[in-house]
């Protein structure tokens, strides 16, 4: 089974049967995480142990400061568009955000939402800047429909976010790179709102799209509503290198260990993602 990565949303959760993957024998659920009810029953796709951890757990467990964690990544914050959410961060610049392109637009192609937010904590104090939704640079505007290696998108806010650093771009990593996880979203933690972090790897190259991006599947554990989160690969600083999309496996909805048929996958910020994302924080028109 198939889903693309964590969309949160008043609807029932939208399975994609049938998707292609030839990789794989056997039965394979995969899944762009997209649309579920509060109520329902949330998957959350773990490998053994559950490692994602709060800011408070995270900074104990690796002996860093919680409060220099929460500045490192002010710019992670939830994107939300109607009654669905994904995450997203601030990137390259205080009025530039990255995400899937999914969050954005539905099954059909469809927008989401006529107006779209994009939510984050900055000092303590909430905050929601509403999302140029003309600005959008997508790998697809109908993402369900093709390769999971072009879902990804690139937005400008209305206004920049004061004294919030934004992620910056990581060089390219390659398999078995050791990465973490840092997102808001997880409908399961924290209300979706709450900032999960862990460290994990990226696991197999899985695919390259024509516009250079990449496909990795990964080991850290992701739940529905934090797709578009951040992949970083650098442990001391925001410098975000690829998004979650979402999961495949034949067993999702239990825990098991990772492998072929059970892992989380991310998109590679490169190629045409990484020319929109400093187009866009560069405040440069991108043609569409």
């Amino acid at each position: 089974m198939f889903q693309r990565g964590g969309m949160h949303a008043a609807a029932v959760c939208v399975f994609l049967f049938g998707a292609s993957v030839p990789a794989f024998a056997g039965p394979l659920i995969s899944q762009r995480q997209p649309e579920v009810a509060p109520d329902q029953i949330v998957p959350v796709v773990v490998f053994g142990k559950n490692s994602r951890r709060s800011v408070e757990e995270f900074a104990a467990e690796q002996k860093l400061n919680a409060t220099e964690l929460r500045t490192r990544f002010a710019g992670s914050g939830l994107v939300e568009c109607g009654e669905a959410h994904g995450a997203g961060q601030l990137t390259l610049a205080n009025d530039t955000i990255t995400t899937a392109a999914h969050v954005f637009f539905d099954e059909k192609g469809a927008p989401r939402a006529k107006t779209c937010f994009f939510a984050l904590e900055n000092h303590g104090k909430q905050m929601r800047v509403p999302i140029d939704l003309g600005s959008i640079v997508a790998g697809s505007t109908d993402p369900y429909a093709i390769a999971a290696v072009h879902d990804w998108a690139v937005a400008r806010l209305t206004h920049p976010v004061e004294d919030v650093t934004p992620f910056s771009l990581a060089d390219p990593a390659g398999p078995n790179s050791p990465v973490e996880f840092v997102s808001r979203g997880h409908i399961d933690w924290g209300d979706g709102r709450k900032l999960s972090m862990e460290k994990c790897r990226l696991r197999d190259q899985l695919s390259v799209g024509a516009e250079g991006t990449r496909e990795f599947s990964f080991d850290c554990e992701t739940g529905d509503g934090a797709s578009g989160g951040a992949v970083v690969m650098t442990p001391d600083k925001p410098a975000i290198g690829a998004i979650l999309v979402g999961w495949r496996s034949n067993k999702p909805f239990r825990t098991a260990p990772f492998s072929k048929f059970h892992y989380n996958f991310a998109v590679t910020i490169e190629g045409d993602f990484k020319k929109a994302v400093v187009a866009t924080a560069s405040k440069v028109v991108v043609a569409k």
